[in-house]
């Protein structure tokens, strides 16, 4: 440890409200310090206050936002800095990794270019050759290939694109990283090694690291210090194997309880149901190949463009009733096959056969029917989330579109929704825009839209990947209470195994677009036969054996 870098005391902020009403503190008397090489990490709920906390040193709220207490780096204020002041201490001094990468990348721009522009900004004596070489480096850290430079966001999964944000944050190499769910859509091994970087940076540069995360495994495996925060306070600090020994909080109990109670789980496998004689879904030799088209210079001297493989050639079977986990790192091809399951993008080659019906025969009109019985709950709401439209009227729609209610009794089923989903009270929660909302109350709404059709099969792609523990528990057990009440079969795409093993009868596993094991998932834990398998289980975080 070192000298303080950073400190806040007594922070409190609101976002703009009415002129006569009482201010909502979204961060209510905060108080915290950041010495030199030191690791913090600050948990809770969604909507706790965590990502505000971390906007608000950054000076990125909104203007009319009010903001009381000190915020300091190096005993000068942050919140009395002046423009040019303040953008030099963005980046240079103190760099934030944002939850949601696809909303801060501009789709617009390559993925070369968004580097560029960061270095160019900070550092202009950097020449363009300098500056590529640099940002090439770096994006070779998070494990981001050189021929992908001249790609853009949509070209990347959402895995690959948070890797990209970490990239940019850290290619000034900063003195103090602020990290929001920076592992949100990674996988475990990616993961660590991100977080083996962030950590060896600290350690090397003597650089701080505040990681906002509702992941305890991994904030018990890589910090010193935590911060449990609740209804926009800090409830209890302190040394991280004291607070998770020793919790004095209900709050950070009651988050302990419930991240056991997912990883500890045993019972799956004597719970495991008899598989159905026919699937209800059925892929065969399933392929979605890109090709990355090449420049002028490529087309000279190469040739052709690269092929992608995303999918290649997947053969899978979903049983009524079952819950198949379907786990990969990230960029492996899981959101892709959901996708391609969906038609939502055309198939390269293979089938996919719903009920006994080849859905890559359909027409366009024809398939729209058919996804009312095939629902899909998207792993960033916040991108599938119309922002024009109140949260109600998003929930209810699938149920106008298929003529499946009038409006009133779409607006009852999708308030009756609302409250399953834990967004209470339902009434104020249905007039709100989902940028009224925090990241994990969006992942509600999304769920919410998905199940309100009553369909035979969901697709949940990261579903509860911004979730912290304990709201985590209560929407699987939400999910597994669906299923049995309206008969639902789920295939659950995660980078979670915990939670594969605390949901799922069988899981598949994934990588470079292939299918390498499928089995029960008492065999996969117990008894993994491929090295990718083995790999994935030894590096994911478990508090056990961090603690």
């Amino acid at each position: 440890m070192g000298e303080t870098l950073f400190s806040i005391q007594n922070l409190r902020v609101a976002y703009p409200y009415t002129h006569g009403e009482k201010p909502q503190w979204a961060v209510n008397d905060v108080s915290l310090t950041l010495q030199s090489g030191e690791i913090m990490g600050l948990v809770g709920e969604s909507g706790c206050g965590k990502s505000t906390l971390g906007k608000a040193v950054m000076r990125l709220l909104p203007s009319s936002s009010q903001v009381e207490g000190r915020v300091t780096f190096q005993g000068k204020s942050v919140l009395e800095m002046n423009p040019k002041e303040i953008r030099q201490f963005r980046g240079e001094v103190v760099a934030l990794i944002f939850q949601d990468p696809m909303t801060r990348l501009d789709p617009l721009m390559t993925i070369g270019n968004h580097c560029l522009g960061t270095l160019k900004a900070h550092e202009a004596s950097l020449s363009t050759k300098e500056a590529k070489e640099k940002a090439i480096a770096t994006l070779a850290r998070v494990n981001i290939p050189a021929e992908r430079w001249s790609q853009y966001p949509h070209e990347f999964s959402g895995g690959m694109r948070q890797r990209v944000a970490i990239a940019l944050a850290l290619l000034l190499n900063p003195k103090i990283i602020v990290a929001d769910e920076p592992t949100t859509s990674l996988d475990v091994t990616v993961s660590g090694q991100i977080l083996q970087e962030l950590t060896r940076l600290c350690a090397e540069e003597n650089m701080a690291l505040l990681l906002i995360s509702h992941d305890l495994a991994m904030v018990a495996e890589y910090c010193d210090w935590i911060g449990v925060m609740y209804d926009g306070k800090m409830v209890e600090t302190g040394n991280l194997r004291d607070v998770f020994s020793n919790p004095q909080h209900k709050y950070t109990q009651s988050l302990l309880e419930a991240a056991f109670h997912i990883q500890a789980v045993e019972g799956k496998d004597q719970q495991m149901q008899e598989l159905g004689e026919q699937p209800i879904l059925k892929v065969e030799e399933l392929k979605q190949h890109y090709t990355i088209e090449p420049n002028l210079i490529e087309r000279i001297f190469k040739g052709e463009g690269q092929t992608i493989k995303a999918v290649d050639g997947i053969n899978l079977d979903l049983y009524s009733g079952e819950i198949l986990g379907l786990v990969g790192e990230s960029g492996c091809g899981k959101s892709t096959l959901s996708r391609t399951i969906l038609q939502l993008i055309p198939a390269s080659g293979g089938k996919v056969e719903f009920l006994g019906e080849d859905l890559t025969l359909l027409s366009r009109q024809q398939m729209r029917q058919y996804r009312r019985q095939i629902q899909m709950v998207f792993q960033e709401p916040h991108a599938c989330l119309n922002p024009a439209m109140i949260v109600g009227q998003s929930i209810a729609d699938p149920l106008l579109i298929h003529n499946m209610a009038t409006p009133e009794e779409a607006k009852q089923q999708a308030l009756s929704m609302l409250k399953r989903v834990g967004l209470q009270p339902a009434e104020i929660y249905y007039q709100r825009y989902p940028s009224d909302l925090s990241g994990g109350q969006q992942q509600r709404v999304g769920i919410a839209r998905a199940l309100i059709t009553r369909p035979k099969l969901v697709i949940c792609d990261e579903p509860v990947s911004m979730l912290d523990a304990s709201v985590q528990s209560q929407v699987l057990d939400l999910m597994l209470e669906l299923k049995q009440e309206f008969e639902l079969t789920y295939l659950f795409i995660t980078h979670d195994l915990w939670l594969t093993r605390f949901l799922c009868d069988r899981i598949a596993v994934m990588n470079g677009g292939k299918i390498v094991e499928i089995g029960t998932t008492k065999q996969i834990f117990t008894q993994p036969q491929h090295p990718y398998t083995q790999t994935l289980l030894s590096a994911a975080p478990l508090l056990a054996r961090v603690l």
